[in-house]
């Protein structure tokens, strides 16, 4: 099994090397990369961060929040909180939202404070569909996305993930 997995390594290190050479002969900088956008999304120069918030746990949601607004108000853009999995119970106008740490603001607040500096906070839809929320059931600022339409961001080079 070690052995497998050692050749499999090996032979995904040697495809990087390889594209990355031919990338080089013809002229460019490095590992070639090819970005499909939508119309409307940002284009590849375009430095900004996507958080992937899969929780509902109200350390690492604070955690993700605090991150995002910080990057906004440093200039990133776009910033986006993709609210997935058990993620979406955070932006529910029905759910007590908490207060984690030493903030003074709760979930609800700060997804708001995010939305404030021009961030934006994605539901997932099919997420949303599962948990049985709408639309109506997310507090305002919070918007559900189109299925698929995260993943110009997720493909954009100049846009970096992280998950939570």
């Amino acid at each position: 099994m070690k052995r497998l997995s050692l050749v499999f390594v090996g032979a995904v290190l040697l495809g990087i090397l390889i594209g990355w050479s031919m990338n080089l002969f013809a002229g460019g900088t490095g590992p070639a990369t090819q970005t499909v956008l939508a119309q409307g999304e940002p284009d590849a120069q375009t430095a900004g961060l996507v958080i992937n918030l899969t929780t509902d746990d109200t350390w690492s949601a604070n955690m993700a929040l605090n991150l995002a607004t910080t990057a906004r108000n440093q200039g990133l853009d776009p910033v986006v909180v993709f609210l997935n999995v058990r993620g979406v119970y955070l932006a529910d106008r029905e759910r007590m939202p908490a207060t984690e740490g030493n903030s003074d603001l709760n979930i609800h607040e700060k997804i708001q404070a995010l939305v404030d500096a021009g961030g934006q906070v994605i539901a997932c839809p099919s997420c949303s569909e599962e948990a049985g929320l709408t639309q109506a059931d997310y507090i305002d600022g919070v918007v559900i996305g189109e299925p698929g339409g995260i993943v110009p961001l997720l493909a954009n080079p100049a846009i970096n993930v992280i998950s939570y």
